[in-house]
């Protein structure tokens, strides 16, 4: 029988700015996950983690900082706090106790309200006993008795936690059974900054879930989703945008970067997304290299397309054979992200993608290909393979047995052969050679 698996319930943490809510997230699991830094705004986007305490499972979701009025995307943070709140079970409200109430804390109390569900007040920065204190003055916030809290330190977190799982909706008992529970693909959008990663990566969700503005390096975190598609489900990051080290001067950018470059590594399929109308740029191919090397496939994504006159479409495809042509043979596809042209066709081909990354060949039908590509052109100084086959896919990965060490040249002309026939399209290929002993 096939595991039904229901939504896990929802733990929000709200609060204005630079309270200490994403370290208390980073408490919650033990490690850090969302990006933390001694300013406030660093938070944007909502982050959502699965976590447990003594055995219950929940969904943590950090949220920016709740702001009454600000700029244009402080307006966009705003909206995704409230979006998160109509959807949670329990809300964490964090106050900073050593500054007290703000008008910016009554306005937040006010929409925290609405949402209907428990309400646990935190009380953060209380680092030690001689600071208790100052928690009762957080009582005229009207949401109850505050829970005294260091997040920095974890003095009062597991209290909190203990309230936390009081008010969760008591979980149904399910017929497990592992052998049957279907493995979710990831699928990562990676590019430079300010290339139209959130735009497209609302558009394949189908909601306005990251932020998204005109100004680099919104994204400051990978932000995912699972929805369900004509594939099954399939899981979407948005990673911030990357850039070179040498570049890399700012704390929060380097963790954004780490974060990035770990989802492209755990990822099934990259999509590599490319403003067409600033064409390849250097960066560009240090980032194709980068993601190639990681091992999954790559899907080629030129947004803006529709900017570009015909003269300038026909550049920017020089560009791709000449400073792509070390990738496989990827697809490449031409959108815009903003009106979702060109968007619909990203699916069918990530669906082909993800078939031959899970391909696997019978041994007799490997063993056929190699023997021809040998006949074909055999290896110098008498290398030969003797046998082959596949040991694993999630990359297809391929074992081959020689006589003796096989030159790199020629175990490429090997892949591109395997490729070819075994129809792998723009999947990683892995090749081990192991010397017969003698």
């Amino acid at each position: 029988m096939s595991q039904q698996t229901d939504p896990l319930p929802s733990v929000v943490i709200v609060g204005r700015p630079n309270v200490g809510k994403s370290t208390l997230m980073n408490r919650i699991l033990g490690r850090r996950e969302a990006i933390v830094e001694e300013r406030p705004g660093v938070t944007r986007d909502r982050k959502e983690v699965e976590a447990e305490w003594q055995g219950n499972h929940f969904m943590l979701i950090d949220t920016g900082g709740w702001l009454a009025k600000g700029s244009a995307i402080d307006e966009k943070v705003t909206k995704q706090a409230e979006a998160a709140m109509r959807k949670a079970d329990v809300l964490l409200f964090v106050v900073d106790s050593s500054i007290g109430v703000t008008e910016e804390d009554d306005q937040a109390v006010r929409a925290v309200r609405t949402a209907g569900v428990p309400v646990l007040l935190v009380a953060n920065k209380i680092d030690d006993s001689a600071h208790e204190g100052q928690v009762w003055e957080l009582v005229k916030l009207g949401l109850g008795e505050p829970h005294p809290i260091s997040a920095l330190h974890g003095r009062g977190v597991g209290d909190l936690l203990d309230a936390v799982v009081g008010h969760l909706p008591a979980p149904e008992l399910l017929e497990e059974d592992a052998d049957d529970e279907e493995r979710i693909f990831s699928i990562a959008l990676v590019g430079r900054p300010n290339v139209g990663k959130s735009t497209l990566f609302n558009q394949l969700i189908g909601e306005e879930r990251s932020i998204t503005h005109d100004m680099p390096g919104t994204t400051r975190d990978t932000i995912d989703t699972v929805i369900e598609t004509g594939m099954g489900q399939i899981r979407f990051l948005d990673t911030a945008g990357m850039r070179r080290q040498s570049r890399i001067d700012d704390d929060t950018e380097y963790y954004s970067v780490v974060r990035a470059l770990k989802a492209v590594d755990t990822a099934d399929v990259a999509l590599l997304i490319i403003d067409a109308t600033e064409g390849v740029t250097h960066q560009d191919q240090r980032l194709a290299e980068r993601v190639d090397a990681a091992g999954c496939p790559i899907v080629l994504v030129f947004n803006k397309w529709d900017l570009l006159n015909t003269e300038t479409k026909e550049s920017v495809a020089i560009q791709i054979e000449r400073k792509l042509n070390f990738l496989p043979d990827v697809p490449v596809h031409r959108i815009s992200a903003l009106s979702g042209k060109g968007v619909e066709r990203l699916l069918p081909s990530m669906d082909l993608a993800l078939d031959a990354y899970q391909t696997r060949a019978p041994t007799r039908k490997v063993n056929e290909v190699v023997r021809m590509a040998q006949q074909a052109q055999p290896a110098p100084h008498g290398a030969r393979v003797l046998y082959a086959t596949q040991g694993a896919v999630h990359p297809p990965t391929f074992t081959l047995f020689s006589n003796r060490d096989i030159p790199d040249h020629y175990l490429r002309y090997i892949e591109r052969k395997l490729r070819e026939e075994l129809e792998l399209g723009p999947t990683p290929v892995k090749l081990r050679v192991r010397r017969r002993s003698n």
